[in-house]
Formats: structure tokens, C-alpha cells, sequence
């Protein structure tokens, strides 16, 4: 049990007041780096769906090759929790930094499979084979990913600033994102379709291999810092799951809540809102692009204000206000975009729920990570949210999807969130406000 205590403006028990600003800057780029690379390779996956579904299944009808072409990518979903789960308690049993060099190694990995894999024209069925390998590795190193950097950061940042230093893990997710749907409209704009699918569709994963080695040197030269009374620290258990399962059932099902609202938030907000106004709407497909680039930047610049406001107003407040801000405000977003189906209306939309998402996400990393103490921190983080975003956002599409011919309603995707949005609700209500005690 830990005592409440309250926090100073100096250091944190995990800071010591001799790291400097250039080790903490460090720190922060090497934890945002792998997420970074993960989610850049989700968007030019996506990008290119239509090119790989044709160069590696051989199905003759188009559609089946989308379809075979998502479902190869929707394939990392299921492993997530497997390496949120196994990495989550490596990070706890050797060190947070061995746990994220770990995971940077087997996103290179996946990432440059998919950039020399062979095509079926090349290598027959050994090319699908070959990339749902790779999407099954990338899938498990990013399950422990997020667990791991964003407990480092959470536990090496100042006691006063630990929203903020969390905060970065998902404001890199949107430079990422920005990232990756550049790269896609400048290879789209710039070759033609021939070139795209002899070459050019690779570009983007060679680009993400690239970026690796100065992700590795970041990660390997950053400093860890131990607690502060080394001696007395609690030693993670042999099989940290079964502590989390036995000791922390309320805190799992906590940050169960708390992520469930946001990733259906971020999932429908980020990526659904697009595909929604050129399927559903009938806008051109340029504004997909455009409306990823829109939601991607304003994360990348709004969550890290989130975090701030988290370390000064507190995390449940600010949580708990924009997460009903945004309930509120998704029904009449999807109304407003049926009644006037235009491209200003819907970067309009995305831009406003972007916000406000935005800032919500801000302290979820600091939360998550305070929910569980040092010794099983790691483990508790990745398993919640793996599980969290595999089903909730993995499948957010197939959910809405189903949703809409169900109901016949057009405005699902908006009650999805707002469902969603109840767990998170009912999940900070019964969290308790850490931002001003000591994180152990």
C-alpha cells in the first residue's frame, strides 16, 4: 500500500537533482522514438492497402484484396497483449531500458521485413506468409512498448512533471502520424502507379528501418536512473502478472475503463473520421489525407499541454472534463457533418474533437503508470493498455461498421464513442488524484 505523500517542486524519488536537461531531453526522444516508428508504419500501411493487397494476395476481385490486405494488418491487434504481457514483465524484472531496446529491435525487424518482402509474384505463398509474420512481430513489440517508455518517463521525470514527461508518448503518435501520411501523399504525388507498385510502396518501411539506429543510439545511451533508496525498493515478483491479477484487480480494471474511452475516441477521431467522410459522405479522397494530417499535428501539439495541465489542475479534473466535453460533442460533430457533407465542415470537426481529445490524452500515461507501484509498474501499464486498444481500437472499425447496418443509423460511430466514453467516466470517478503525491 502506498502512503499518500505529497510531492515537492525538486526531483522525484527516481530523479535524482543532478540530472541534467540535456539527459532528460535525451530521455524523452529515446522513450517517443519507438512509438513514433510504430505508428508511422501504421499509417503508411494503411496508405498503401489497396497496393499491397494486389502485389501479395492473389485474389482476382479487388475487394478481396483489400480485405485480406487490412486483415494482414489487423493481425498485430492479437498479439499486442501477448507483448504487453511478457515484455511488460521483463521491463519490471531487468530495467525499463533493456525492455525498450527489446521492443525497438523487433519493430526494425518487422518494419524492414515488410520493406524487402518479396511479392507473390516473386515468392508465391511464402509472400503473404511473410508479412503477416512481420505484423505479428510488430504487433508484440508494441504491445510492450507503450508499458515500458512511458514508464521510464513517468518515473524518471521531475515529481512536478510527470504529465508533461508522459505526455510525449502519445504527442509522438501524432507527429508519427503527420509523418506517415506526408511520406504517402508525396511518393502518391510524385510516381506514378507503376512505379508505386514495382518500388515505391517500400519507400516508406526503408525510411522507418533508417530512423532505428538513431532511435537504438538514443535508447542506449539515455540514463536510467535507480530509486533513490536502492536498498529498500520493492523487488518485482518472479511472475509479475499473477501480483497485478492477486493485488491490483481494482487499479486493472481502472485503467481498463480509462483506456477504453480514449482509444475508441482516438481510433474514430484519428483514422475513422477520414475513411467515414469519403465512404459514407462521398467527399474526395484528397480530404482523408488532409483531415489525418490535421488530427496528427494538433495531438503532436496539444497532448504535451494536456500533461502540463495535469501536473497543475490535476489529472482527474482534466480527464473526467474533457472526456464528457467530448461525449457531448461527438453526436452533434456527426450531425453537423450529415447535414453539410463538405471538406470544411469535416476538417472543421476533426479539428474542434482533435482538441479536445488531445487534451484528454494528455494525462492518461501519467495515470495509467500511477495506478500500479515501481514493481510491477511496467507490467500493469502494458496490460491494460494492449488489451485496451487490441480490442477497442483494433477492432473499432469492425464495431462501427457492424454498428451502422445494424442500426441503419449513420450516426453510430458517434454512440460507439459516447459507450465508450461511460467506462472512462465511471473509471476516474473511482481512480484516486496522484498528481501531487510521490509516485512511490
Amino acid at each position: 500500500m502506498i502512503t499518500p505523500t505529497m510531492a515537492s517542486d525538486g526531483a522525484s524519488p527516481a530523479t535524482p537533482a543532478t540530472t541534467s536537461r540535456a539527459a532528460r531531453t535525451r530521455l524523452v526522444l529515446a522513450a517517443a522514438v519507438g512509438n513514433a516508428l510504430e505508428f508511422y508504419d501504421f499509417i503508411v500501411y494503411a496508405f498503401f492497402a489497396l497496393t499491397i493487397g494486389k502485389l501479395f494476395f492473389p485474389v482476382h476481385d479487388p475487394v478481396g484484396q483489400l480485405l485480406l490486405a487490412v486483415a494482414s494488418f489487423g493481425v498485430g491487434f492479437f498479439t499486442r497483449p501477448v507483448g504487453g504481457l511478457l515484455i511488460g514483465m521483463y521491463a519490471d524484472r531487468v530495467g525499463r531500458k533493456k525492455a525498450m531496446l527489446l521492443t525497438l529491435g523487433l519493430m526494425a525487424l518487422g518494419t524492414a521485413m515488410i520493406a524487402v518482402a518479396p511479392t507473390y509474384a516473386q515468392a508465391g505463398i511464402a509472400a503473404p506468409i511473410i508479412l503477416v509474420i512481420a505484423r505479428l512481430i510488430q504487433g508484440f513489440s508494441a504491445g510492450g512498448e507503450v508499458g515500458a517508455s512511458t514508464t521510464l518517463l513517468l518515473e524518471q521525470a521531475p515529481a512536478n512533471r510527470r504529465g508533461l514527461y508522459a505526455s510525449w508518448q502519445f504527442s509522438s503518435q501524432g507527429l508519427s502520424a503527420l509523418a506517415g501520411a506526408l511520406t504517402g501523399v508525396a511518393l502518391t504525388a510524385s510516381l506514378s502507379t507503376a512505379q508505386l507498385e514495382s518500388w515505391g510502396w517500400r519507400v516508406p518501411f526503408f525510411i522507418g528501418t533508417a530512423i532505428v539506429p538513431v532511435g537504438w543510439w538514443l535508447r542506449h545511451t539515455m540514463e536510467e536512473a535507480p530509486p533513490q533508496n536502492v536498498a529498500t525498493a520493492p523487488k518485482a515478483p518472479k511472475i509479475p502478472l499473477f501480483a497485478v491479477l492477486r493485488e491490483h484487480r481494482r487499479a486493472v480494471l481502472n485503467g481498463l475503463g480509462l483506456t477504453i474511452g480514449g482509444t475508441s475516441a482516438h481510433f474514430i477521431i484519428v483514422f475513422y473520421l477520414s475513411i467515414y467522410g469519403v465512404k459514407t459522405l462521398g467527399l474526395p479522397s484528397w480530404t482523408a489525407m488532409l483531415s489525418g494530417c490535421v488530427s496528427g499535428a494538433i495531438l503532436f501539439v496539444v497532448a504535451p499541454i494536456g500533461g502540463y495541465l495535469s501536473d497543475r489542475i490535476g489529472r482527474n479534473k482534466l480527464a473526467q472534463t474533457t472526456r464528457i466535453l467530448l461525449m457531448l460533442a461527438i453526436w452533434p460533430a456527426f450531425a453537423l457533418l450529415n447535414q453539410s457533407p463538405t471538406a470544411g465542415t469535416l476538417l472543421s470537426v476533426v479539428t474542434v474533437l482533435s482538441i479536445v481529445h488531445s487534451l484528454n490524452v494528455g494525462p492518461t500515461g501519467a495515470m495509467l503508470g500511477e495506478l500500479f507501484p515501481r514493481s510491477v509498474r511496467a507490467t500493469g501499464a502494458a496490460i491494460v493498455y494492449s488489451i485496451g486498444v487490441a480490442i477497442f481500437g483494433g477492432f473499432a472499425q469492425f464495431f462501427v461498421t457492424s454498428l451502422i447496418v445494424i442500426t441503419k443509423s449513420v450516426m453510430a460511430p458517434a454512440w460507439y464513442v459516447i459507450g465508450c466514453g461511460v467506462f472512462s467516466v465511471v473509471a476516474v470517478a473511482c481512480m484516486r488524484e496522484r498528481s501531487k503525491e510521490t509516485l512511490d
